[in-house]
């Protein structure tokens, strides 16, 4: 890929330090709630024309992460900033506006456009509720765009169920990005779609954000789609980041034992070259209302020592990207002794 073009200010579009969620639990009348850390302290930043990927199994929290950078939900503590404007602290005017600079695109292509409106009032409804501009304006805006995300002029009048789920996941970026936005979460945007179907919307991505200079914060479950989309990778684990850096540095010789089971189960992916011994992943993901008291993943780690259950490691910088593993440097001397 190109280097993408980007806005005159190359400072970061989204940055998050130390983001947390808990939500409480109702046990009922007169019992005192569960709290519930569906985020446990994350930290991140994307900049323009750059893709961060949000990595791991369903109930991990990247979802709920998702959720918070795109104003759904407020962060129980921790610092987010849109534009260099912390949403956190920020006034309910502010957050409005600031809701303009990032939007969505959800998983189910079926779901996500209402079934009873044609394509052009969809693509116009966002332009009508947040700015002042006139019909014709919006008409034109939303045929522009059509255009851009590879869709022809007829499509305008028709309706959602007269396309395919390509298609709709299609008109779905072209809704997103109608508003001209700087961050576009996307939340598994192409795991309903055929595999034949996804790399096209892979690449229709990819190309909208070399030509916008758009900032991608993408959730997936699948280091395949993973491997042709990120620049940056961020791994988490029951609320927590294990593992965090450059896409290529990662894919190419994970430390975190999680990280290693994710690429071995994943087809085409094992055999990077880090000469790892990796084990496929066994086990069920621990509750969130009762984690493990150590590291988070010392249920299901195979190379689990009594220190990893009583004490929870920190990310550290180590071999060029930041991992949560008090072990780390055992893997990185048995892949070099392996070499």
């Amino acid at each position: 890929m190109s280097t993408p073009q980007t806005s005159a200010s190359n400072a970061p579009v989204v940055v998050a330090r130390d983001l947390r969620q808990i939500y409480k639990i109702s046990r009922g009348l007169f019992r005192e709630a569960d709290r519930l850390q569906a985020v446990g302290g994350v930290s991140f930043s994307v900049n323009p024309g750059k893709t961060l990927a949000v990595v791991g199994e369903s109930g991990c929290g990247k979802s709920t992460l998702a959720r918070m950078v795109s104003l759904i939900e407020t962060p129980t503590s921790g610092e987010l900033q849109l534009s260099g404007v912390d949403v956190v602290k920020a006034s309910s005017d502010d957050r409005h506006a600031l809701r303009r600079t990032v939007q969505l695109v959800f998983q189910n292509p079926y779901g996500s456009l209402n079934p009873r409106k044609k394509i052009g009032a969809i693509l116009e409804a966002p332009l009508e509720i947040n700015t002042d501009m006139q019909t014709p304006e919006r008409t034109e805006r939303a045929r522009s765009m059509l255009a851009m995300v590879g869709l022809r002029p007829e499509h305008y009048d028709r309706y959602p169920h007269m396309f395919s789920g390509g298609q709709r996941q299609r008109i779905a970026i072209a809704r997103a990005l109608m508003l001209k936005p700087a961050l576009v979460v996307a939340d598994e945007p192409v795991s309903a779609l055929d595999v034949s179907i996804q790399a096209q919307v892979l690449n229709l991505l990819a190309d909208l954000q070399q030509e916008l200079g758009l900032a991608y914060l993408f959730i997936s479950h699948d280091l395949g789609v993973v491997k042709h989309i990120a620049h940056d990778v961020l791994v988490m684990y029951l609320g927590h980041a294990v593992e965090q850096g450059e896409k290529k540095i990662i894919f190419s010789r994970p430390l975190h034992p999680y990280t290693q089971a994710l690429l071995a189960s994943t087809p085409g992916l094992v055999g990077t070259g880090s000469g790892l011994a990796r084990k496929v992943l066994t086990g069920e993901l621990p509750s969130p209302l009762n984690p493990p008291s150590g590291c988070v993943f010392s249920t299901r780690c195979p190379n689990v020592t009594s220190r990893c259950r009583a004490e929870r490691p920190v990310l550290r910088e180590l071999e060029g990207r930041q991992v949560a593993c008090h072990e780390a440097e055992q893997f990185t001397q048995t892949a070099a002794l392996q070499h």
